[in-house]
């Protein structure tokens, strides 16, 4: 199968993923309102290491343009997809091994070890939910709820993109 298609399939499993299943799901402990999943930043941790940035956003852009149609959110998921999607290159400098990357590497498990993908999901997945809370709330009189909601929402989710990573990558 082609790669594009590959990447169109997984675009839309993840995304329905979210707005259909993950959306809906609602972990409340009284008034402690603090887990929110969030995986679809998977689709662009995953996309070739040498997408160019500039595609990079755009895919990011559309990809959170896509979930606050569903989330009724307007640009809040766009903005902070566009940051991950922007600032994944960095991340992927920084945790670059010292031969250097595959040209045709992909993000996963399989070709970062599990300690490297944890380490590189964690980054983007963790940038993105407090970009997205400190939007959503649009004050930092808010700080404390942003940073709770960002902390445990990275806890549920870190674990569940983790859990799909593991069923999904190929050995």
């Amino acid at each position: 199968m082609n790669q594009v298609v590959k990447y169109i399939i997984s675009f839309f499993l993840i995304t329905l993923f979210q707005v259909l299943i993950l959306k809906r799901i609602d972990i409340n402990f009284n008034r402690f309102q603090y887990f929110h999943l969030i995986i679809y930043p998977l689709f662009m941790m995953i996309l070739p290491i040498r997408t160019p940035k500039s595609l990079m956003v755009v895919i990011g852009f559309f990809l959170g343009l896509f979930i606050d149609f569903f989330y009724d959110s307007p640009g809040v998921h766009a903005c902070a997809a566009s940051l991950t999607a922007f600032l994944r290159s960095y991340v992927l400098k920084i945790i670059e091994p010292n031969e250097g990357y595959n040209t045709t590497a992909i993000p996963s498990i399989r070709t970062f070890t599990l300690g490297g993908f944890f380490i590189y999901a964690s980054i983007l997945l963790l940038v993105h939910l407090l970009v997205y809370f400190s939007l959503e709330a649009f004050s930092f009189i808010f700080i404390g709820e942003i940073l709770l909601r960002t902390i445990f929402s990275f806890i549920i989710s870190i674990i569940l993109l983790m859990l799909i990573q593991l069923i999904f990558s190929r050995r």
